[in-house]
Parts: C-alpha cells; sequence; structure tokens
C-alpha cells in the first residue's frame, strides 16, 4: 500500500510542478491546509477519495490518471467484469471499486463500495467530506447510516439517495458490512 500512496504522491508533485500551480492553490482546490497538502504531495498521509477526485478536477485530468498513472483509453463503450474494477482504499473501512475507470472523459464516476462495519465507530464522529457536484448511494446489502447536512437516516438493502454532494455528508455501515453503489457527478463535465 506504501508504494501505491508514494506513486500517487509524485503523480500529485509532478502534475503541481507542470501545471505550474502552486502548493497552497492546491491545498485551497483540494480543502486542505497546506501542511495536510505537503504531506500528501510527500507521501507521508493516506488521501482520501475526495481529495483525489478534487485534485484531478483542478489538473483537468481524470482521476484514473492520477491513481494509476495511465489514461482511459475507451470511448464506445467499457465493460468492467465482476471483481476487475479499480480499486480505491481512500477512506477507513471502506473499499471503492471504480467501475468505469477505462472509459475516457466520463461525466460520472460510479463506484462498487464495501462499507466495513465497526462497532466502535460512533455515529455523531461520522467523518464527514464534500466535493462539487451530486451524487447517487444505491444500498445492494446491509445497512448505512447517512449525515448529509445534519440530515440523518438509515438506508437498508434497495434503498436510494441523491444528494448535493456539496452539502458535508458522510456515512457508516450499521448492524454489519454495508455494500452499494454510489455514482459521483461533477457539474464541471
Amino acid at each position: 500500500m506504501e508504494e501505491k500512496i508514494m506513486a500517487i504522491a509524485e503523480r500529485l508533485r509532478g502534475m503541481r510542478d507542470t501545471l505550474e500551480i502552486s502548493a497552497k492553490e492546491m491545498a485551497d482546490a483540494t480543502g486542505v491546509q497546506l501542511e495536510d497538502y505537503i504531506q500528501y504531495e510527500s507521501g507521508s498521509k493516506d488521501f482520501s477519495f475526495t481529495f483525489l477526485y478534487k485534485a484531478a478536477n483542478r489538473f483537468g485530468i481524470d482521476m484514473t490518471d492520477l491513481i494509476t498513472g495511465e489514461s482511459p483509453h475507451l470511448s464506445g463503450f467499457s465493460i468492467v467484469r465482476k471483481g476487475e474494477g479499480l480499486p480505491i482504499e481512500r477512506r477507513k473501512g471502506f473499499k471503492y471499486q471504480n467501475l468505469a475507470y477505462r472509459f475516457k472523459e466520463r461525466i460520472s464516476e460510479p463506484f462498487l463500495v464495501v462499507a466495513k462495519y465497526d462497532a466502535d465507530a460512533s455515529l455523531p464522529d461520522i467523518p464527514m467530506s464534500s466535493h462539487e457536484g451530486q451524487e447517487f448511494d444505491y444500498v445492494l446489502s446491509g445497512s448505512l447510516h447517512v449525515n448529509i447536512g445534519g440530515n440523518e437516516a438509515v438506508l437498508y438493502e434497495g434503498d436510494a439517495i441523491y444528494y448535493n454532494s456539496g452539502i458535508k455528508h458522510g456515512m457508516v455501515a450499521v448492524d454489519g458490512d454495508c455494500k452499494f453503489m454510489a455514482v459521483v457527478m461533477n457539474e464541471k463535465k
């Protein structure tokens, strides 16, 4: 995992240097403190999905470029077989698989997400994040406690939620692991 973090950190620093963007500007664009941004670029701090998404948007590149160093090439259609999504393990307890990483110029980022149940997780302390655009989440199995701007609900198998992802939001699995589809749509695309 450390090797992957270092590779992403190098691409992050390389893109910033190539585009002649200051570290302060990137910190602002990704919504983190300058000190944290510098830690991301050095590879001493692991990345969140939201950070990578915002960084890729600021650079004007596909998130796949930043994560893998390779650009998507398909434009007519893309098939991703079961278990072959691009793995992104960027938030403690959450495993993401990007299901469209081979398709270039996507207008959305579809993910299969597994949220691991953590009996010690405290609902009032759900990690919150925000990013441009909108998001659609559909629960495939298990249950998910969501907090969207202070509004809370528990979603069960077959339930869906659609929201403005610019609003602070967070989620945690309850009563066991939860598997859900998340589709993130960027307004700028």
